[in-house]
């Protein structure tokens, strides 16, 4: 009889431990979504002759492979398009978009250029190739926070086109698994947050700066090419939000992008979050 006890209460634990490991997993991976990448590495000369000018494309393109949930993984891989190429590459499938945006991208380059280049070519000469002519364009993209119902998506872009230097930013698209909608501020804070947030971030940047003044940060160039305040271009983490202001936006190009992280303690007077998106990360 405690023979028979014995073996009911392990089979007993043995059950509990199964399910107990069956609900985290579910709990860990709600919406089981799989992601996967497509790298591009293209070069293309002017007129197909490696002797001229050559324009680079260079990507690596996060997105959702495999889904439970068919809508899902379609809906996310329209954002992740949009964000990635723009909305004229949101309805075709992954591997097509990039196929279709690297054509393009060659097309454009050899049309916009070519033209000129053989007019300057008959005029001046080869000199030194004029490295003008030589472009690049990088898109990196990736899946930076999966947890619950939340999912934050990184994309990065640098490029030349030409001039005294390239150009990069990088965008962010926080998105609600449940809605399949972009997150905006509105829905995480209160009514009127916009000057009190401000505020927020004006005594973090100091604080990183180690100054004690607005115009102390003013004189190191913040806020001289447009105002410190609330971006629509931030991510949500674990300890925080941060709040991404790409070149030019608020410094000037040689202070590079700013990035400005604020605790959650220190804005829970302005929480909201009706929504409880916020429960996926605290």
């Amino acid at each position: 009889m405690k023979k028979q006890n014995v073996s009911q209460l392990v089979l007993l634990l043995a059950t509990s431990i199964i399910l107990f490991s069956c609900n985290n997993k579910t709990n860990r991976n709600k919406w089981a979504v799989e992601f996967d990448s497509i790298q591009v590495n293209e070069t293309a000369h002017l007129f197909g002759d490696t002797a001229k000018p050559a324009c680079n494309l260079v990507i690596n393109f996060a997105y959702a492979r495999l889904s439970d949930d068919e809508q899902i993984k379609d809906s996310l891989n329209r954002y992740f398009l949009t964000a990635s190429f723009g909305d004229a590459y949101s309805t075709f499938q992954p591997q097509e978009a990039v196929k279709r945006y690297k054509e393009q991208y060659v097309n454009d380059y050899r049309n916009d250029l070519e033209k000129l280049y053989r007019k300057e070519e008959a005029e001046f000469g080869d000199a030194d190739q004029r490295a003008w002519y030589s472009y690049y364009k990088y898109i990196q993209s990736q899946v930076q926070l999966y947890s619950k119902n939340l999912l934050v998506y990184r994309t990065r872009f640098e490029e030349y086109t030409g001039g005294a230097h390239g150009i990069y930013m990088t965008s962010f698209l926080n998105l609600d698994l449940r809605t399949l909608t972009p997150i905006r501020l509105k829905d995480l804070f209160t009514d009127n947050y916009e000057e009190a947030l401000t505020d927020l971030l004006w005594n973090q940047l100091m604080a990183d700066n180690h100054v004690a003044t607005r115009e102390e940060l003013e004189d190191l160039g913040y806020g001289s090419t447009g105002d410190i305040v609330p971006t629509e271009n931030f991510y949500i983490g674990q300890e925080g939000i941060t709040f991404y202001y790409n070149v030019y936006d608020i410094a000037p190009y040689v202070m590079g992008a700013i990035e400005i992280s604020l605790p959650y303690e220190i804005m829970s007077h302005l929480l909201k979050d009706e929504t409880k998106i916020l429960d996926s990360v605290r």
